[in-house]
């Protein structure tokens, strides 16, 4: 199955697969996204992995400047663009500052969360760039719509992070309701199989985070990735305990920050409101607290973002010939 036709051709022609890493919170930098690209996937990190607007800057130019070489030494390589996720909401003080960097320095993809703000497509397409807002729910997905966003990102039951609970079949089809540009899928996303199950179910990109973190280009420390390879899906607990805002984290990562496990379960409603903690006090429980996705199950080794992408995209490979065959 080729990429699909609804990509634009900035990314249709840059793309060995159909695959984005998803920025993760304290996990992805540079040198990962930088891995990433030059194997033909998106590429990204968050804003506020680096401490400041001065830091971020730097991240950016370093990103520019190492695509814009590596494109020069290798024509006709395709060499994928990279993003940049902003955290759209009051409890970052910085997300003004870092947009205006974005526009400055041309960030190819921009990817929202927490708020699907007018005022960042506009910002961004302004010098041809895109936006991709992530959503739980078709109702979010209507006000990322209304925002003006290039792509949706259906996060799924099962996804690291501040997932959601619908099942990404029920999900993918409610937001085709809302919204005809591209849609990427999160949840449990871990083998090249899986990127073609979501283009079959009418996906245009997929959304990977979990199986990165077990990269050696990761920012994650030994013990994680440890942790990754001995959980299994059932180890993956939802729980609005530690951000404030449902998220899934492993049941070993809870245990050890002495959280009480008979309550970690209660159903909590994703509000973008007061339960929303500051992004500083998040940022040390996320230190200590280790989110992980329900794709842990297939994650049994650390190797590096070249490694893991030819894997996936042997898989991939294999898949499609698989379904031919049987056809």
């Amino acid at each position: 199955m080729p990429l699909p036709e609804s990509l634009p051709e900035s990314l249709k022609n840059n793309l060995e697969l159909p695959l984005v890493a998803a920025p993760m919170f304290l996990i992805s930098g540079p040198e990962m996204a930088l891995a990433c690209c030059k194997e033909g996937i998106v590429g990204s990190f968050p804003a506020l992995n680096q401490r400041s607007s001065e830091g971020f800057e730097d991240w950016l130019i370093l990103m520019n400047d190492e695509l814009q070489a590596f494109r020069a030494d290798n024509p006709g390589h395709k060499v994928a663009p990279y993003a940049v996720n902003l955290i759209v909401h009051n409890t970052n003080p910085r997300w003004e500052a870092d947009l205006e960097l974005c526009v400055k320095h041309q960030v190819p993809i921009v990817i929202t969360s927490l708020g699907a703000a007018t005022r960042v497509t506009e910002a961004v397409h302004s010098y041809g760039g895109r936006v991709f807002h992530d959503v739980t729910n078709q109702k979010h997905a209507r006000k990322a719509a209304e925002a003006g966003v290039d792509g949706i990102i259906a996060v799924s039951a099962g996804a690291g992070g501040h997932a959601g609970t619908i099942n990404p079949f029920v999900l993918v089809h409610e937001i085709r309701e809302v919204f005809d540009g591209l849609v990427l899928l999160a949840g449990g996303l871990s083998k090249g199989e899986d990127l073609l199950a979501a283009q079959a179910m009418g996906a245009d990109l997929c959304y990977m985070g979990t199986r990165f973190i077990n990269t050696t280009e990761s920012q994650a420390e030994a013990a994680y990735q440890a942790m990754i390879i001995e959980a299994v899906s059932g180890d993956i607990i939802h729980t609005p305990a530690v951000s404030g805002i449902p998220a899934n984290f492993m049941r070993q990562s809870l245990e050890a920050a002495g959280y009480p496990m008979d309550k970690l379960n209660q159903p909590g409603a994703i509000d973008y409101g007061e339960k929303l903690k500051p992004m500083e006090d998040e940022a040390k429980a996320w230190k200590t607290v280790w989110s992980a996705g329900q794709g842990v199950s297939q994650i049994q080794d650390v190797l590096s973002t070249a490694e893991l992408v030819r894997r996936i995209r042997s898989e991939y490979e294999t898949a499609k010939a698989r379904l031919q065959a049987s056809s």
